[in-house]
Parts: C-alpha cells; structure tokens; sequence
C-alpha cells in the first residue's frame, strides 16, 4: 500500500497530471488548489507527504511549509516543494522554511515518483 499524499497545486491540469502519476504508482491522493485548503486538509486527514507549489493564490507555498513546521503535529511532515522558480536562491529558502526536497518544473513525473518513493 503506497503513502496517502497532498497535491497542492493551483494548475488544475498539473494537478491532476501529478495525483494520476502518484496513484498508478499505487498511492492514495488528495489535491488542494491553494494554501488554505491545504492547511485545511492537512488539519482534517494527516497525509504521509506534501507535494506542495510555491506559487499558489492565497498564501504561498513557502509560508504553508513554514506553518506545517511551526506545528507540533506537522513538524516532521516530509514536505516536496514543486516550483517554477528554479534559481539557487529560491531552493535555499524553499529549505529554510523546512522542505525536504524541492523539484523544478517543467519535471518529469517519473522522477517526481522516485523523489517521493524516496
């Protein structure tokens, strides 16, 4: 049985491209479209990772992922930032505010599945 994950990602078409990779790898998935709903579903079903945009509408990836760590109940949530935003400097902060790992798109749902399986 695979791990229960969140998608968090406000391009519907990603999204779904990420759950459908995820599920035929054999995990179960939820998808949010913007932070409050992710922090919303972490609170009402744990997941056991967090694929999680920066760019989101309401509240960034970044500020998500940093409220997740401020959380005794998430603070150990392992935590996969996917972004556009591929410079060094962005992948320093992304690790800052607690990710675990940090993917740039455009990627390759195969290696986000290893990232993850990981």
């Amino acid at each position: 049985m695979g791990s229960r994950i969140l998608v968090v990602e406000d391009e519907a078409d990603l999204a779904e491209l990420v759950a459908f990779n995820l599920r035929q790898a054999g995990h179960s998935v939820t998808t949010a479209g913007d932070g409050s709903t992710a922090l919303a579903e972490v609170q009402r079903s744990a997941p056991d990772l967090v694929v999680l945009d920066v760019m989101l509408p309401d509240i960034t990836g970044l500020e998500v992922c940093r409220r997740l760590r401020r959380n005794d109940a998430t603070i150990t949530l392992p935590v996969i930032m996917l972004t556009a935003k591929g410079e060094e400097v962005d992948r320093v902060v992304g690790f800052e505010v607690g990710a675990d790992d940090y993917v740039v798109k455009p990627f390759s749902p195969r290696a986000l599945i290893l990232r993850v399986d990981a």
